[in-house]
Order: C-alpha cells, then sequence, then structure tokens
C-alpha cells in the first residue's frame, strides 16, 4: 500500500511508519516534527513564524507541497489540526486530500472535540484534563481548549471530518470512552500505541540499597494543566523524608535531547497526573526499564485485556495519594523496582511493540480499502 502519515504528536507517526516500512508499504511521513522535539519526517511542514508575511509564505508553500499528497492508498491524519494552521483554514487541505486520495482516516490521539465534550460532562470520567467528578476544573488552558473545542471552529472541524472518513483510530482508552460517549461508534477501532522495545533496558537499573532516582519533567507554561504541579510538590516532600533514600531530578522545559539523557538515568519517572493511562513519553520511558507514576487505572488494563501485569504505580490526581505511593517505593526499593521495570517492558511488549501494531493498522487499512 501507498501511505501518507500526515502530522505527529509523541513520535506516533514516526514509530508507525517505521513498522509499516518493515511490513513492505510505501510510506511518507510528513509533519512540522512536533515543534520543539524535532521528530524525523520525509516531508518538512515546519511553520517558521506566525507574522503576516511569514504565515502569507508558509500557506503558498503548503499549496505546493500538497501536489505531492496525490494517489495515496491511505491518508491518515494525526488529528483534525494535522497542520499547524487555524482551524479555518484546514477544510480546503482535508477536502484536497479527500479528493485525490483513496481512503482518510482520523486519528484519536489527543485533544480534540469528543475528548473535551466527554470531560466535560463529568459522567465518562471521575476525572480528567477538565474535572474532578461534578466539578469542572478551570484555568487558563483548560478554558481555552474549552472555548475552541467544545463550540468553537476547530470543534465544528472536527465533527465534519469524523462524519466524512473512512474510519477513526483511538490510540488510548480516554480518547475511545469519549468516542463511545458521544456516540461515534460505528468507524472507530482501538489500536494501542506503537513502541520500539530495546532487546535490553537502557535505563538506569537500581542496585540494592542504592536511593531511588525520581525524574520528573516540567513545561513549566503546562505543569498544572499536566499536574506535574501537584506531583513535584509530593516528591519534594518526600526528598525531605528520605534524604538518603532517593535523588530527584526534575528538568524544566529542557530541549529534548537532554530530556531523553537525563530520563533515562533515573528509575522511577514521574507522568501525567491527571490520565487513566500511560501516553507515549512513558511508554517509551516503560520500553527503556522505568517505572512509570501516573496513569494506570483498571479501566486501562482491560481495554488491553490485561489480566496480570500491573507495572504501572497507578496515582490519584491528589497529593497525599501521590505522596503516599512515592514513599512506599522509597521503602520497598529493592523488592519493588526491579519487579515493576521487568513487568513495564514485558507490558509494552504484549501491547505496544511498533510491528504487531504496524500489523493492527494494515488489517484496518486493507478493510477500509
Amino acid at each position: 500500500m501507498k501511505i501518507l502519515l500526515l502530522g505527529e504528536f509523541s513520535n506516533v507517526h514516526t514509530t508507525l511508519a517505521k513498522g509499516l516500512r518493515q511490513l513492505g508499504h510505501e510510506v511518507t511521513l510528513a509533519s512540522d516534527g512536533d515543534g520543539w522535539k524535532d521528530y524525523p519526517r520525509d516531508v518538512d511542514l515546519r511553520r517558521p513564524s506566525l507574522g503576516a508575511l511569514s504565515s502569507a509564505a508558509y500557506f503558498c508553500r503548503l499549496i505546493k507541497k500538497f501536489r505531492q499528497f496525490r494517489g495515496y492508498d491511505i491518508v491518515q491524519l494525526i488529528n483534525p489540526i494535522f497542520l499547524p494552521l487555524k482551524a479555518e483554514r484546514m477544510g480546503v487541505f482535508y477536502k484536497y486530500l479527500r479528493r485525490h486520495n483513496r481512503r482518510i482516516v482520523l486519528g484519536a490521539f489527543g485533544m480534540d472535540h469528543y475528548y473535551v465534550k466527554a470531560c466535560l460532562d463529568c459522567k465518562t470520567f471521575r476525572y480528567s484534563d477538565f474535572n474532578f467528578g461534578n466539578t469542572i476544573r478551570h484555568s487558563e488552558e483548560n478554558d481555552i481548549f474549552v472555548r475552541d473545542w467544545l463550540n468553537g471552529s476547530k470543534g465544528r472541524l472536527h465533527e465534519q471530518m469524523a462524519a466524512d472518513c473512512d474510519a477513526i483510530v483511538s490510540g488510548l482508552y480516554e480518547y475511545h470512552a469519549a468516542l463511545e460517549a458521544c456516540g461515534v461508534t460505528d468507524k472507530v477501532r482501538f489500536i494501542p500505541f506503537p513502541i520500539e522495545l530495546p532487546e535490553r533496558a537502557t535505563a538506569r537499573k537500581h542496585v540494592p540499597g542504592d536511593p531511588v532516582r525520581f525524574f520528573i519533567g516540567i513545561q513549566q507554561s503546562r505543569s498544572e494543566y499536566k499536574g506535574t504541579d501537584i506531583m513535584y510538590r509530593a516528591l519534594k516532600r518526600v526528598g525531605e523524608r528520605y534524604p538518603e533514600g532517593c535523588s530527584i531530578d526534575a528538568v524544566f522545559s529542557v530541549p529534548f535531547g537532554e530530556y531523553v539523557e537525563r530520563m533515562n538515568a533515573g528509575n522511577v519517572i514521574l507522568d501525567q497526573l491527571y490520565s487513566y493511562t500511560p501516553a507515549m513519553n512513558a511508554l517509551e520511558a516503560m520500553a527503556k526499564g522505568l517505572v512509570v507514576v501516573g496513569g494506570g487505572e483498571p479501566e486501562n488494563y482491560d481495554i488491553l485485556d490485561e489480566k496480570e501485569l500491573r507495572p504501572i504505580v497507578n496515582v490519584q490526581p491528589d497529593e497525599e495519594d501521590v505522596y503516599r505511593q512515592l514513599c512506599r517505593l522509597v521503602e520497598q526499593r529493592d523488592t519493588l523496582l526491579p519487579r515493576l521495570s521487568d513487568e513495564s517492558r514485558e507490558y509494552i511488549r504484549r501491547h505496544h511493540e511498533y510491528l504487531a501494531v504496524a500489523r493492527r493498522y494494515e488489517e484496518l487499512y486493507k478493510e477500509i480499502l
């Protein structure tokens, strides 16, 4: 098959492209590199700036680039916003892809209309990026997401594309549950995110008697939204209680290469607080042998039909619960860390190994063709 993967979130399409190519398919990877992460791509769609002249030049360059995007069997879009453009300008590019290619697959891999809508119903999720039970979480970033995705231009675009496309792929439990809650089920397929599994663990192994090496990455502009503000407060309390039992490496908005290098030097990574599931950053850490503290709710294991492994240290969106779980890791580090590290890699092998995931995409593509 001739496949175009358009857009990037956290290495999803880059890793999928590698698997599909190994299965013998012709794959073109086009994106802006996911911004500062600068993932590799065949066609660079990076936007230089938001200035008026630069924006006009970029729009003209996109029109020229899109002449290459014709004659594909499958075009898969990472999100309704698959280009760094306003929603009002996306429609013309979507229609061009629809007219000149055989099938369109839409990803449910991140923030979108149905996810926001499901979070705000205060029924689909016990907690989420947008709610604690029946209480709506308000912040500047959240309110912007709600404005744009619920009833704004992004939301309208997503509804139109979801109705028109040939298939929708959900990559995490949350996104799948959101589609179901909003009645979008007839063309939806759940396929876990693809992850490359190294032959052996590449992260630092815990040595009995050594302190736990905690790692937390903080994007200062998104700390409240991701919950790293709460996790970091709990982690500092643990450091004060067990000064000889743990070390803390907190990185703040560093370049991606430095982020990965410092993460690999840890034993435990603290990830998103408000999630039910580990997303790409946590999954890639698990593949390396790190233990993840974050989202590991029963729904995550259920959708994967995983009955045995429980490698994720699941925490509730509450500082005291995070503190208790981190204390347990320190106190039982010599037994817990080796076991959870091994289970983490086995979890990736069972559910996220990139070639097996690529075969599931291949099956879907063949079905809709």
